[in-house]
């Protein structure tokens, strides 16, 4: 796993996902447009696939095919890119969090890039399937994402619903203008609008939640339960503007999960969110009373395959 999640990640600084993930022969000179290298250069790095089992010889001349069990070595590999290296500054600098927090905070960021493509690595099975297939099950004619990033999941949502609609809202100015290439890219630009903005702000503007058959936030909400205010409102903005029959599904943490399967990396992302990032993961029980202050009744959550994940489905 360690041998994979590192051969992955020069793949993925290479700019070499996209072939890995289309599970199609491409050849060598692809791999020196993508990652801007000489042909030695890419050779010595295929050769390193193939000896791994990463990578198959195609049928032609100088081809290469991701091996079948592509999709769950990137999974796998996910949770050690995540644990190790996306969260590097908080283990290098593991004392300092510990005696001044905030000084720590201030000093050591994560790099947004690595958090994202171990995130989206664990995300391919770890918890997309079961929120994808939940949404796409009520057949949404309205979708709205809160926290979209580059808006993956809507512009999956809204090729698998194509009478549907949908608008991806973000903090990040970069990650909304990437959704909105990625959206063109798709062929669904036309059907995803793209909002500027924080979560928090639904409080006093819920117009992009208006209407929604489904309302998603995945991963997000977590951030501002330490703002039970603001966690209250948000939740209150979402219910009173959703569309008859519709619903809000969260996707989140719990903490320190204590069965066998999950309670590993459970302890690992529950400690690292409360000592370096100063994020308290609510319980499934503090879960259930804020969907139920905000006037939701009918609250069901389960587990997810990520560890310590839940799909948290409110409704009226």
């Amino acid at each position: 796993m360690a041998a994979n999640a590192a051969l992955l990640e020069i793949a993925e600084n290479l700019g070499l996902s996209a072939l890995l993930d289309r599970a199609a022969p491409f050849g060598v000179d692809e791999v020196m447009k993508a990652a801007d290298v000489p042909e030695a250069g890419a050779l010595a790095f295929l050769e390193a696939l193939l000896a791994a089992g990463l990578l198959e010889h195609g049928t032609g001349e100088r081809q290469f095919v991701p091996c079948a069990e592509m999709a769950a070595r990137r999974y796998e590999a996910g949770y050690l890119s995540w644990s190790l290296n996306a969260n590097r500054p908080y283990l290098d600098h593991a004392a300092l969090f510990l005696r001044d927090p905030e000084t720590a905070r201030a000093r050591y960021q994560r790099d947004g890039r690595r958090v994202a493509v171990s995130s989206r690595w664990i995300g391919s099975r770890g918890f997309y399937p079961g929120v994808i297939a939940e949404i796409i099950s009520r057949k949404p004619q309205r979708i709205v994402d809160l926290g979209a990033g580059a808006a993956g999941l809507l512009i999956h949502l809204l090729t698998a619903l194509p009478g549907s609609t949908g608008l991806a809202l973000d903090l990040s100015a970069g990650a909304c203008e990437e959704a909105e290439r990625a959206a063109r890219r798709a062929e669904v630009g036309d059907r995803l609008d793209v909002v500027h903005r924080s979560i928090e702000s639904l409080v006093d503007d819920p117009s992009p939640v208006r209407g929604a058959d489904v309302v998603h936030a995945g991963f997000v909400m977590h951030d501002v339960v330490s703002q039970p205010k603001v966690l209250d409102g948000i939740l209150r903005a979402v219910r009173e503007s959703l569309a008859d029959g519709g619903c809000f599904v969260v996707t989140d943490a719990v903490p320190y999960v204590d069965n066998p399967r999950e309670r590993a990396f459970s302890a690992l992302f529950t400690y690292l969110h409360a000592s370096s990032m100063e994020v308290r993961l609510p319980t499934e029980e503090l879960w259930r009373e804020a969907f139920g202050r905000a006037g939701f009744t009918d609250v069901r959550g389960h587990p997810l395959g990520m560890p310590g994940s839940r799909v948290f489905v409110a409704a009226v």
